[in-house]
């Protein structure tokens, strides 16, 4: 089959500013996107034509209130039938930064849609007080149902760029369940993949359980801090310029890989 066939819509706000960084990658891997506004007309109409949803990464609507809060609700007061049934069909649902941010805003992280449209976790200030933007390391979890990082190397780079990431629950059978369930996905590491254990800067937010990255209870819908788009290529790898052998993909290719992967084989069956 043909991966112009294969479609997927990125959706943006206002303040929004990695949606193109995310469209490159899909071009690069012959996909068919498309970048649409949360309030284009035609969004609710067509959203079930895409076979993937992503919700890229910047300060949607300025980040007011908490950083996705503003997004997140939108999604849930104008798009919710439409992506319970996306959810339904475990059609992939991807979140980026600002866009796993909006996905637990959405409760639709961790995934069993919180008590009332409650949120059931947070994604709150970093523990250094700062905004972090440096690469970091991350470690697959191999038990994680996610399968968004199938193809994704053991221990990988991505670069991180965010003031609000640090990934916390209400209490820690909380997150003791979410390691049951296979739904930690990522989590930062040292460079040879030894747990962070919270140092800083190895968890560069002081996240629980050095939580980068989870999916919800099906492994279709995942949400990260990390930028796999820009560590897509291997000219946006940090010591490019020193290697004149560099890849031609760095390890952000394991990501949405592994997204057209499953889609080719789950979705368009």
């Amino acid at each position: 089959m043909q991966r112009t066939k294969i479609k997927v819509l990125i959706i943006r706000a206002g303040g929004t500013n990695r949606d193109f960084d995310v469209y490159a990658c899909l071009k690069g891997l012959g996909v068919s996107a498309r970048i649409k506004r949360i309030n284009d007309t035609e969004l609710r109409s067509d959203l079930l034509s895409y076979h993937a949803l992503i919700f890229p990464g910047g300060f949607a609507y300025g980040d007011y209130v908490r950083a996705g809060a503003i997004l997140g609700k939108k999604v849930m007061s104008t798009l919710w039938d439409e992506i319970l049934k996306f959810r339904k069909e475990r059609r992939p649902i991807l979140g980026i930064c600002n866009g796993f941010q909006v996905l637990v805003e959405a409760s639709l992280l961790p995934g069993t849609l919180g008590k009332n449209g409650v949120p059931e976790a947070a994604l709150a200030s970093n523990s250094s007080g700062r905004f972090e933007c440096r690469w970091v390391t991350l470690k697959k979890k191999q038990a994680s149902k996610c399968i968004f990082t199938k193809q994704l190397k053991e221990i990988a780079r991505f670069p991180v760029a965010h003031g609000e990431g640090r990934f916390i629950m209400s209490d820690a059978r909380a997150l003791e369940k979410l390691e049951e369930n296979g739904q930690i996905a990522l989590v930062y590491s040292a460079p040879d993949g030894t747990p962070a254990n919270g140092r800083y800067p190895l968890n560069p937010n002081g996240s629980s359980l050095d939580i980068a990255g989870i999916c919800d209870p099906s492994g279709t819908i995942f949400g990260l801090m990390p930028h796999p788009e820009n560590a897509f290529f291997g000219y946006q790898l940090p010591d490019w310029s020193f290697n004149r052998k560099f890849p031609l993909y760095g390890d952000g290719y394991g990501i949405f890989e592994s997204m057209i992967e499953y889609i080719e084989t789950e979705v368009l069956r």
